[in-house]
């Protein structure tokens, strides 16, 4: 067995010193012999670092550590047998210091790791060895973390004097009380890590500070608590583990302290890149694109929604098949596991390629039915606009508010994912038909705006885009750019657009006017609130101008025998005048261009 930890610098012999220590043993209920303690504190003496020792039930010394002069890395343990019980090692490590006391890291470590013990020993200004002892009591607080028990500073002789072998007992009969819930119902506790690299944030003009408050926000919605968030400055991303190796060394010592179990980058990494991070830091590592596939997968509801996302978190997924580290190994899910599950990520690559083939497939075929939807609607004649938007700008609300729609509305990112198209009466004479899309995002997956073709298809279809704007949200400007780009993307950059600043009534009143010029800025738009209906006639009477513009001034004349034309105009035109001669009823009226071409063979 090889020493393990921080073994650079340190000279030949006393690595050889430090392997040594596997030959000793200790006694089952003795926390470490005298001989054990002067040997580890004697090489703590020479290289000012800590030294630890992880030994078993049996007295075995089952791994060697060396740290720097305030931690050790954690080892990893193969014997524990079960959650709800003690890992069956006690970790015994040395303070450079004469303080002995259990520091924070190593209580987190005695959580996270469950050790039967945790120790910590050192030489005392009288020359003579003291130790602390800390232990779980077994039961759980109300934040779902073990309590845990200790000694106070004492001579090594009298916590030697502890009866370990029952000490263990009785812990592990109290942690079958208190049973772990399962992984999934456990809320993950994540670290955000950001990075503010020269040249690339300005693609947005975000700034990193910004970016993770949205990751924040996109955690919070996929089910993770945020215990920590790191920001780094570097001139280009590390090619081995996009973080530089102390900002790694910080968030490994954060999750420690913070218990946390998931490091989320706000970037898209690569699969060895994921890889380096989690043998590095103990975590499971996911990133922004890994974390927005999630939400997507929790948030679909319809059939045609799952195969879009699972396309997508296949497609993203396929490169990082040779091995995902701690993501495939964990059993029990949590974030970045959902969707297509770890069953179907084990498959190997020939059946994943073939899976997405019929998943391409199952969404053309979903393609060619949207496609005769709207040749349908067409016929119809019905004019046909698109909710346009940053994600949790309010389209969901607006459609409610403006058809009386029960679409799903709430103050979550990604709230609303499946499209829905309800017949909203604009005027009288006016009905149109909206559809609610996805909302959009900074740094939206490119792999999920492939997967979305299909949905994002009624955006390009419309005659009008309703683009929504949370005029409340201080980035708002960037929350446009970030749509713009989107739409870019998807070809509908040209469309007619009507921009609707929705959340209004949020605006400090007294800057209400300066911020709504400031906000226009030659835009054609208006500002309303669709949670208290405010300006929403405004906002009707906007839609109707614009498709009004393309009205044509007729004069017709109906024959008697097709009274039902008659009918028809009178649903679909605005009729100035009606008059009847011998050949039929007169009318003068104007009516959408795209009704037109029924009525031309009456025009006189």
């Amino acid at each position: 067995m090889a020493v393990v930890g921080e073994l650079d610098n340190i000279k030949k012999g006393i690595i050889q010193e430090l392997d040594s220590l596997y030959d000793y043993e200790v006694p089952a209920s003795q926390l470490v012999t005298a001989e054990l303690a002067e040997k580890m504190l004697d090489i703590t003496g020479q290289l000012g670092r800590e030294v630890a020792v992880y030994i078993s039930r049996q007295g075995k010394i089952m791994q060697v550590s060396v740290g720097d002069n305030a931690t050790v890395d954690l080892p990893e343990i193969r014997q524990r047998t079960s959650a709800s019980r003690l890992s069956g090692i006690r970790c015994v490590h040395t303070h450079p210091s004469s303080d002995t006391r259990l520091s924070n890291p190593d209580i987190s470590s005695l959580r996270s790791m469950k050790f039967d013990v945790m120790a910590a020993i050192g030489i005392k200004d009288d020359g003579r060895i003291y130790g602390s002892l800390g232990f779980l009591s077994g039961e759980q607080s109300e934040d779902g973390t073990y309590i845990v028990h200790g000694t106070k500073e004492l001579p090594l002789s009298q916590l030697n004097k502890l009866d370990l072998v029952q000490l263990v007992m009785s812990i592990n009969k109290e942690l079958g009380k208190h049973q772990l819930k399962d992984t999934e119902e456990k809320q993950e506790k994540a670290i955000l890590a950001g990075v503010g690299f020269s040249g690339v944030n300005s693609r947005w003009d975000w700034s990193p500070e910004e970016s993770l408050e949205e990751l924040e926000r996109l955690a919070e919605t996929a089910g993770a608590l945020t215990v920590a968030r790191v920001l780094q400055k570097k001139d280009k991303p590390d090619n081995a583990f996009f973080l530089g190796k102390g900002k790694i060394d910080e968030i490994a010592m954060e999750a420690q302290n913070l218990e946390a179990d998931l490091l989320i980058i706000d970037d898209e990494i690569s699969p060895s890149q994921q890889r380096n991070l989690e043998m590095a830091t103990g975590l499971k590592v996911i990133d922004r694109t890994a974390l927005i596939l999630d939400i997507f997968a929790q948030r679909a509801r319809s059939s045609a929604g799952k195969l879009q996302v699972e396309l997508a978190q296949l497609r993203y997924n396929l490169p990082r098949i040779g091995g995902q580290g701690l993501v495939l190994s964990r059993l029990g899910g949590g974030i970045g596991t959902r969707g297509p599950g770890e069953t179907k990520l084990e498959m190997d690559r020939r059946r994943i390629r073939g899976r997405i083939h019929d998943l391409e497939e199952q969404l053309d075929k979903l393609q060619k039915q949207r496609k005769v939807q709207r040749s349908q609607r067409k016929e119809n004649r019905l004019p046909m606009a698109a909710l346009v938007g940053y994600t949790n700008a309010g389209k969901s609300t607006l459609l409610n508010a403006l058809s009386d729609a029960d679409v799903l509305a709430e103050d979550k990112l990604f709230a609303t994912l499946d499209p829905t198209t309800r017949l909203v009466d604009i005027t009288d004479k006016q009905q149109i038909l909206l559809t609610d899309t996805v909302g959009f995002i900074q740094k939206l997956p490119h792999t999920l705006v492939k997967a979305f073709q299909a949905t994002l298809e009624e955006t390009i279809e419309s005659d009008l885009l309703i683009h929504v704007v949370d005029a409340s949200n201080e980035n708002y400007e960037l929350h446009i750019k970030a749509v713009m780009e989107v739409l870019r993307e998807i070809g509908a950059q040209d469309k007619p657009s009507l921009f609707v600043f929705n959340k209004a009534d949020c605006l400090p009143h007294e800057d209400t006017g300066f911020d709504k010029l400031r906000m226009l800025q030659g835009r054609e738009g208006v500002f309303i609130s669709a949670k208290s209906q405010q300006g929403l006639t405004e906002l009707k009477d906007k839609i109707n101008e614009f498709f009004s513009e393309s009205r044509l001034e007729l004069k017709l004349c109906i024959p008697y025998a097709e009274g039902a034309v008659v009918t028809r105009l009178h649903e679909v035109a605005d009729i100035h005048s009606t008059d009847y001669d011998e050949k039929g009823t007169i009318l003068e009226l104007s009516l959408p261009a795209s009704e037109a071409d029924s009525f031309m063979k009456y025009s006189i």
